[in-house]
């Protein structure tokens, strides 16, 4: 298959991730009005009220970042691919020229180009709007993005491969978007969490992620070990996705 048909296969999963408007409101639209709210508030622009010197809304971008990449990783991914194949979709793709395979590249394309459009959006709000700066280190941020990226399509791939209908994958795909968001501070921050919930967060992929990202956000590269984590996420749900998934 050339690129040129791959690249009209993209194009229309694409126009129907847009259709669907679940994707690029949940995905775009509100981890955007999410910060816009957390800057609103006074509380989360107070430094005194922050950590370590840093007004809360700061210590959330890394955050929002990642609850971006979970949204679109855990959300979509599962339910689209699990729905192709019990509507018998992917059964159908066998016979012809385009193959099945060809939708998993498509899909996996058009959540890292959605995310990273919605981490761009934030950023540029966050600096716009509320004067919160830019990552320091941008390389090591952008490296780290993409490794969680990778990490977080992975194991929505990897649901996708096990779960046999859309509703359940859906079910167990937003069972582990809360769970992983939890453990990357959105609802308590990482420095706020007692010592042993913390650890547990720093095993997780996207605990590891925010604390790498807000290294980069502070200009420094974030940890090997934390990288190594996620990229070990990253290669070995992808692994584990590809050899599981069912076309039918």
């Amino acid at each position: 298959m050339s690129a040129e048909a791959l690249s009209t296969l993209a194009t229309t999963e694409l126009r129907l991730f847009v259709r669907d408007k679940t994707g690029p409101v949940f995905g775009v639209v509100f981890p955007t009005a999410l910060l816009t709210v957390f800057g609103d508030l006074t509380f989360f622009r107070d430094p005194s009220r922050g950590i370590d010197g840093e007004p809360l809304l700061v210590v959330y971008v890394p955050v929002i970042v990642c609850f971006v990449i979970a949204m679109l990783a855990l959300n979509t991914i599962p339910a689209t691919l699990a729905g192709y194949r019990e509507q018998g979709v992917l059964r159908r793709l066998r016979t012809t020229p385009v193959g099945p395979a060809r939708v998993l590249v498509a899909q996996l394309a058009i959540c890292l180009g959605t995310s990273t459009l919605s981490v761009a959006l934030v950023l540029a709000v966050a600096r716009v709007a509320f004067e919160v700066p830019l990552p320091r280190a941008p390389i090591a941020f952008a490296v780290t993005a993409l490794v969680a990226a990778l990490a977080l399509i992975g194991l929505g791939l990897l649901v996708a491969a096990v779960m046999p209908t859309a509703r359940s994958a859906n079910a167990v795909g937003s069972v582990l978007f809360y769970v992983l968001t939890f453990f990357a501070g959105l609802w308590l921050p990482l420095a706020a969490m007692p010592t042993t919930l913390r650890h547990v967060s720093e095993a997780t992929p996207l605990g590891a992620a925010v604390q790498a990202l807000s290294r980069a956000t502070q200009g420094e590269w974030p940890h090997p070990g934390r990288l190594a984590l996620l990229a070990a996420y990253a290669v070995v749900s992808l692994a584990l996705g590809i050899r599981l998934f069912r076309w039918e």
